[in-house]
Order: C-alpha cells, then sequence, then structure tokens
C-alpha cells in the first residue's frame, strides 16, 4: 500500500451507524448522515445507507455529485447554503437543500420550474451559535414568501449548535425550536416534515434524558466516523473510535539535540517557533506533513511525542521506540486531521473490514 494512507474500517463505521441510529430512533428521532468529511466517498455513502441512513448531507454540491454517479440509493441534502452561482447543479441533483436566504430560495424556484421540478427548502434558524439561521422574529415573513413560490416545497426547520459559536443544544432550545415549528404551522396552516434539532453536539442532551417535543432529525457525521460527542470529544459508549487510522512512513532517525541552533525567525507558516530543551533524542522524521493533515489532531499509537512539522514532514521524539527508516506508525484522527487527510490526495486511502469486536 502507499504510504501514507488513511485505513477506513467499514465494518466500524456501520456499527457506529448503525447505532446512533437505533439510539436517536428510540426518541423518535432521524439521522441525517453527514459525508462531508469524507469527500462523499462511495464506500462510506453506502456504508451508511446499508445501516438504514437513507438522508444523506453534504455540504459540497460536488460530493453529492460524485455518491450520485457511484449508484447511491439515498435523498441528498447540501447542507450549506447554496452559491447562487450553482443553484441549476443543486437543483438537479440534490433532494432538498438548507437555506437562509430568499434570493436564493426564489433564484431555486425559478430553475426548478425550468427543470420541471419540486424543490424542498429546510429554513435554518439562528439560535444563538451565530453560524448560519435566520432571525427567529424574521422567520414569519420569510415563511409567507416562500409559501408562494410554486415549485418550493418547506420541508422543515433547522439550527445549528456548537460549529462556530460552541453554543452548546440545551432543551431550552429544543423547546423553542418545537414551538416555532407549531407556531408555523398553525399560523400558515402547513405541515412541517423535518425538525432537524442539530448535529452530534446534541447527544449529552439526549443522554440527559432531553425531550424532543416536535424535533424528529439531527446531523451526524462526527458521532458516526469517529465515535464521539462534539462538545467535548468524550467517547460514546458502545461506538467504535478507530474507524480511521492514519499511517506514515519513517524516512529519516537520527540523534539530534533537540533545540534548534541559531538566530530564531518565522517558520515556514508564520509561527514563532517554542521548543522544550529535551536534551539529546532519537528524532523520527515522518513522511507526512501539514500539507496532508492537520498535525495537532494525530494521537499517536506508540510512545512517541509530536513535536511539529513543515509542509511535508512530520518530526517525532522517538523516545525508547526504537524506530527505523521504514517503519510505520499509526494515528488516531480527530474531526480536523480526518478532514484533511480525506481531502489530501498524497494520502491513499486503503478500505478494510474487521471482525468489529468490542
Amino acid at each position: 500500500m502507499k504510504r501514507p494512507y488513511i485505513e477506513i474500517d467499514l465494518n466500524k463505521i456501520a456499527h457506529n451507524a448503525s447505532k446512533l441510529k437505533e439510539i436517536w430512533g428510540e426518541a423518535g428521532i432521524d439521522v441525517m448522515g453527514i459525508t462531508k468529511v469524507n469527500l462523499g466517498e462511495p464506500h462510506i455513502a453506502q456504508t451508511l445507507v446499508d445501516s438504514g441512513i437513507t438522508l444523506l448531507g453534504d455540504s459540497r454540491i460536488e460530493d453529492i455529485i460524485r455518491m450520485k454517479k457511484a449508484g447511491i440509493d439515498a435523498n441528498f441534502c447540501l447542507i450549506r447554503t447554496p452559491f447562487l452561482s450553482d443553484i441549476k447543479r443543486v437543483v438537479r441533483y440534490t433532494d432538498i437543500s438548507l437555506n437562509t436566504e430568499f434570493r436564493v430560495i426564489k433564484a431555486l424556484n425559478k430553475e426548478a420550474i425550468k427543470q420541471q421540478k419540486r424543490h424542498k427548502v429546510i429554513l435554518m434558524v439562528e439560535m444563538g451559535d451565530r453560524r448560519e439561521g435566520i432571525l427567529p422574529g424574521d422567520l414569519h415573513n420569510e415563511v409567507k414568501r416562500i409559501l408562494e413560490l410554486p415549485n418550493i416545497e418547506l420541508e422543515g426547520i433547522g439550527a445549528n449548535f456548537a460549529c462556530f459559536g460552541g453554543i452548546k443544544p440545551n432543551q431550552e432550545k429544543m423547546s423553542y425550536l418545537s414551538l416555532l415549528t407549531d407556531t408555523i404551522e398553525q399560523q400558515f396552516g402547513t405541515k412541517l416534515s423535518v425538525i432537524s434539532g442539530g448535529n452530534s453536539a446534541n447527544f449529552i442532551w439526549l443522554q440527559e434524558g432531553g425531550r424532543p417535543g416536535r424535533v424528529n432529525n439531527v446531523r451526524l457525521g462526527e458521532s458516526i466516523f469517529l465515535g464521539v460527542e462534539t462538545l467535548y470529544r468524550h467517547p460514546i459508549e458502545g461506538l467504535h473510535q478507530d474507524a480511521f487510522k492514519i499511517v506514515a512512513e519513517v524516512i529519516e532517525v537520527k540523534r539530534k539535540p533537540s533545540l534548534p541552533t541559531g538566530e530564531l525567525a518565522l517558520n515556514a507558516f508564520g509561527e514563532t517557533p517554542n521548543f522544550e530543551d529535551r536534551g539529546i533524542i532519537p528524532r523520527a522524521i515522518l513522511g507526512l506533513g501539514r500539507e496532508d493533515v492537520a498535525i495537532d489532531g494525530l494521537t499517536p499509537q506508540i510512545d512517541v511525542d509530536i513535536l511539529g512539522g513543515s509542509s511535508d514532514h512530520m518530526i517525532l521524539d522517538a523516545k525508547q521506540s526504537g524506530l527505523k527508516v521504514g517503519d510505520t506508525v499509526t494515528f488516531l484522527p480527530n474531526y480536523s486531521a480526518l478532514l484533511a487527510a480525506m481531502t489530501s490526495p498524497f494520502v491513499h486511502k486503503k478500505f478494510m473490514t474487521s471482525s468489529c469486536n468490542l
């Protein structure tokens, strides 16, 4: 296998997806599987579908097109507000899109008329995290205008938490989202099918006895792929945290001083480095750099310390590991490292199926 590579265990992903669908389903909440961290990788998308998740969401229309062309049989939702410059592809390739701007929705309607289709939209409501969303006080007017568009179906409303502002989803916010749903339905005599209450950050709320009310959908990515909730990155009991492993090859091992010598300036990334004096140490260099992965998001699976990295290299204190040139080192990625590694064309993808025992 070419190196570096990311090892992807489809059985562990399937286990996590099935377990989370069961957990959320017991509360009457369906799961939208979010594929953006994997660039819409068809093997992974098919694994989600085979696990019972038939609504897939992605922030890139290119990923959705990739999945559809691979024959993935699912409904697809664009989870980032569509670009005005990309309306034609959004209507053609997606079933639903998350929206906040009437100008965009009006353009979707115009294109849907041309394509003789009806396009579904979920309105995102601003509930404190300060990313995308319509302010609750403006919701009535937005709904009124949308319902007048002939080829747009108002599928529901949703909210986002903990992605930008780090704001926790709690019972107060879920109850308010339910109240907004009831108000819209009463005022306009319409029925909202999807009330999307958040993402993997909602897991603690659910486990602490959260009452869903009208909330019937969550958008899950990180908890499926890494087996953690996303407020504090605590492992979720019964899930795998090692469905993805990043493997890199050692290209140099030498004993060197731990401190650089000479006049200090900025490094290649405009940073002022800070080094700990560890004396003379065995320094191992791996053929994996910041062009490939978020180095700070990696946890080595042997007793070594990551000292840092450049575009193409990662530097380790090899300690007592006995690493030599040609050996490999395995890491578990966090979400940012996984995102970067799956995006990099230089990190090869290796699919496998394990026995998946916990």
